[in-house]
C-alpha cells in the first residue's frame, strides 16, 4: 500500500512542489483539507479530502475538520505494537507516514490595524496545534514538517535513504514542532494578557521562545557560542531590519545597537539628533540644525572613543551626513532610512555595516535577565520624564532654554551605565563618566572630559547625591545647573550648597540606574 501523508496548511508555501514530489517520485497518496485540498487539486494532483476519508463533514465552520480518530489514529498507531495494528485494522484506518501543518497566522492577524478580539480568536488554530503535537510525540515512525523551510531537507533524506527519513532527521522536525507550538501559544497568551487590561502586570507564568534568525560568529568573546534569536513568526525589529552594506552582524553589535536604539527613541525627528556609542554607552549625543550638523557634533563631543563606534540618527541618511560618516572607522550606522546619494557615498567602505530600522521608537515589551536558576522580568524604562512636574528646588530659576538643556542631559543620562555623570551645553554632549563605582568618579571624569567647556554647562545625575561635595565640585568647574532624582536623606545639604554658589538644581523624582 502506498505511504499516506496529511497536509494542512495555511501558508502554502512551496506547497504544490512538495505535493508534487511525494506523489510523482515517492508515490504518496494525499489527504487533505479546506484550501489545501483545492490547492493540491488545481495544481492536477491527486487528494483525497479529509472529510471524505474520515467520513464526517467539517463543521462548525470549519472549525472541526482534522478532529477525528481516523486521523490522529493513523498518526499515533505505533507499527511494532499488535494492539495498535489490529485498531487500525478493525476502525478502517491506514497510518500515516507524513504530517505537513503550519498554523493560522495569529501574529500577523493581531498585527492588522484594528483587529478585533473576534477576529483575534478565530484565529486560534485548534487542529494544527493537535496534529503537530501528536506527529512529534509519534515522531519514531512518522515525519512531521511545520516549516516550509523543511521541505527540501526532508526530500533530500527521503533521496539519500532509499525512502525513509531517518530518526536523526525525524528527530529534529519533532522538536521544531513543539518549539513551534510553544511559540504559537506564547503569542496567544501574551496577546489575550494584553487585551485584557493586564499588559502592565508581571505574569505569574512568563514563556520565552525564539526562532534562530542567525549563528553568530560568537559571542561577546571568541570562545563564547552565540546565536540571534527573534521572538514570534513576523521578523520584527532587528530581525527586520534591513542591512544595507558590510559584514555580517556581531554578538556585540547587536547587543550596541539595542542600546543605541533605545537612546535614539529619547529623540523624536522633528529635530534631527545623533548618538555615538561605544559599549552601549554613548559617547557623544547632540542635536543640530541639519543630520550632519547633529552627527558632526556628537562625534566632536568625543572624537577619541568615537572610533570604532556605533552611531544612530533619527532621520534618513543624506548625502552629506554620509560624507561626515566616512571620514572615520565605524563598526555600525542604523537610520530610519538611507537615499540613493547616501548608499552610494556609505559604498565606499565595504566593511561599515549600514541598518535601516524604519521603527527606531518600538523595543521588548519586557527586559529579561538570566540568573542562576531562573531569571529576572521588569518593564522596560520608557518613561518619558516631564519637565513640567520636576520641582526647582533652589532659589535660582532656570530659563525655558536651561530648562530644554537640563531635559537633554536627563534623557542621556538615563542611558548612560551607573553610576552615571552626563555634562552638556547647546544639546550637545561634553562630558560623560559611565558605571564607576562611585559617583563623586563619575563626576570628576565627566568634568574632565568637558575641561573649559563645562563654563555654563548642565550637569545630570542619574542618582542623587548623598553628599554636597560633588555640587560643589560642579560649580567649581562652571556648571550652571544640576538635575538629578532627589531623593536622599540630605538633599537639603546639596540644594543649600547650590544656593550657596548660585547654581539652579531639578529634582525629577525619577531615578533612570542601568544597570
Amino acid at each position: 500500500m502506498a505511504r499516506l501523508a496529511l497536509l494542512s496548511v495555511s501558508d502554502k508555501t512551496g506547497l504544490v512542489e512538495l505535493a508534487k514530489t511525494l506523489v510523482d517520485e515517492f508515490g504518496f497518496d494525499l489527504i487533505s483539507s479546506g484550501g489545501t485540498a483545492k490547492a493540491i487539486a488545481a495544481a492536477g494532483l491527486p487528494v483525497t479530502k479529509v472529510s471524505d476519508y474520515t467520513g464526517s463533514p467539517e463543521i462548525l465552520g470549519g472549525r472541526v475538520k482534522t478532529l477525528h480518530p481516523k486521523i490522529h489514529g493513523g498518526i499515533l498507531a505505533r507499527p511494532d505494537l499488535a494492539a495498535d495494528q489490529k485498531d487500525l485494522a478493525d476502525n478502517g484506518i491506514r497510518p500515516l507516514d507524513l504530517v505537513v501543518v503550519n498554523l493560522y497566522p495569529f501574529e500577523q492577524t493581531i498585527a492588522t490595524a484594528g483587529v478585533t478580539m473576534a477576529d483575534a480568536i478565530e484565529n486560534i488554530d485548534i487542529g494544527g496545534p493537535t496534529l503537530l503535537r501528536a506527529a512529534a510525540k509519534n515522531h519514531a515512525y512518522l515525519t512531521v514538517l511545520c516549516s516550509a523551510e523543511q521541505y527540501g531537507p526532508y526530500l533530500d533524506a527521503l533521496r539519500q535513504h532509499e525512502g525513509e527519513a531517518p530518526l536523526e532527521f525525524r528527530q529534529a522536525c519533532a522538536r521544531a514542532a513543539f518549539w513551534h507550538t510553544a511559540s504559537y501559544d506564547q503569542a496567544i497568551a501574551t496577546y489575550l494578557t494584553a487585551a485584557t487590561g493586564e499588559a502592565d502586570a508581571l505574569p505569574q507564568q512568563w514563556a520565552l521562545t525564539g526562532r534562530q534568525q542567525a549563528t553568530l560568529r560568537y559571542g561577546e568573546n571568541p570562545h563564547q557560542t552565540a546565536a540571534w534569536y527573534r521572538t514570534g513568526s513576523m521578523p520584527t525589529g532587528w530581525a527586520g531590519a534591513e542591512q544595507l552594506q558590510g559584514k555580517e552582524l556581531s554578538y556585540n553589535n547587536l547587543v550596541d545597537l539595542e542600546a543605541a536604539r533605545r537612546i535614539m527613541a529619547e529623540f523624536p525627528s522633528d529635530r534631527p539628533a545623533a548618538a555615538v556609542l561605544k559599549h552601549t554607552n554613548p559617547c557623544g549625543v547632540a542635536m543640530g540644525d541639519t543630520l550632519a550638523t547633529a552627527y558632526r557634533r556628537a562625534y566632536d563631543a568625543d572624537d577619541v572613543s568615537a572610533f570604532g563606534g556605533i552611531v544612530v540618527l533619527n532621520r534618513a541618511i543624506d548625502a552629506d551626513t554620509a560624507q561626515q560618516l566616512t571620514g572615520t572607522f565605524l563598526e555600525c550606522i542604523v537610520a530610519p532610512g538611507c537615499d540613493a546619494a547616501a548608499q552610494g557615498i556609505l559604498a565606499k567602505k565595504q566593511n561599515l555595516r549600514v541598518l535601516v530600522l524604519a521603527d527606531l521608537l518600538t523595543g521588548p515589551s519586557h527586559g529579561v535577565t538570566a540568573i542562576a536558576g531562573g531569571f529576572l522580568l521588569q518593564a522596560p524604562d520608557t518613561y518619558r520624564d516631564d519637565p513640567t512636574t520636576w520641582q526647582i528646588v533652589t532659589e535660582a530659576q532656570p530659563s525655558e532654554t536651561e530648562l530644554a538643556e537640563m531635559l537633554f542631559a536627563w534623557r542621556v543620562v538615563k542611558h548612560v551605565k551607573s553610576n552615571a555623570i552626563v555634562v552638556t551645553h547647546q544639546q550637545q554632549t561634553l562630558g560623560i563618566g559611565a558605571g564607576q563605582m562611585n559617583r563623586v568618579g563619575s563626576v570628576s571624569i565627566a568634568l574632565a572630559q568637558a575641561g573649559e567647556k563645562a563654563q555654563g554647562a548642565v550637569l545630570a545625575s542619574d542618582g542623587f547625591f548623598p553628599f554636597d561635595d560633588s555640587v560643589r565640585t560642579a560649580a567649581a568647574a562652571g556648571i550652571r545647573a544640576v538635575v538629578q532624582p532627589g531623593g536622599s536623606r540630605r538633599d537639603e545639604d546639596s540644594i543649600k550648597a547650590a544656593n550657596e554658589l548660585g547654581l539652579i538644581m531639578a529634582m525629577t523624582g525619577v531615578r533612570h540606574f542601568l544597570h
